[in-house]
């Protein structure tokens, strides 16, 4: 497991950065490990045990590759994105991203993009029970 970042100094980060006046909103995502079990929430599953823990890991290639795909998006110009690594625990972070651009739409749909594909295609979760 690895220490969590400072979203405060993310966002100075972000807001010191070339790209800073082309961007006019800032959106974050803070992925959690949660008591509730995938099935129970995903599929509906009430007879789904609670999760205890997990075990996470993912891809660095894949994620780096999608990070630059999502800066093809229309309107983005900044993108930070932290994967924890190991055992983790209900509560403990799974991931942090950072997006800035132009406009909300723009904005939020990139989010939306970045998160869903690593979420999908890079990671691997194995939830303890």
């Amino acid at each position: 497991m690895k220490p969590s970042p400072n979203l405060q100094e993310w966002l100075a980060e972000a807001k010191a950065d070339r790209s800073a006046p082309l961007c006019g909103m800032y959106l974050t995502h803070n992925g959690v490990v949660r008591q509730s079990a995938r099935a129970k929430v995903r599929q509906g599953n009430s007879a789904a045990p609670d999760v205890s823990g997990m075990l996470f890991s993912y891809d660095r290639e894949k994620v780096s590759s999608i990070i630059e795909e999502t800066y093809q998006m229309e309107g983005i110009y900044y993108i930070k994105v932290w994967l924890n690594d190991g055992e983790l625990s209900v509560g403990d972070d799974i991931m942090y991203v950072l997006i800035g651009g132009d406009i909300r739409p723009h904005v939020v749909d990139a989010l939306q993009y970045l998160v869903g594909r690593i979420k999908n295609e890079c990671v691997t979760e194995t939830e303890q029970h």
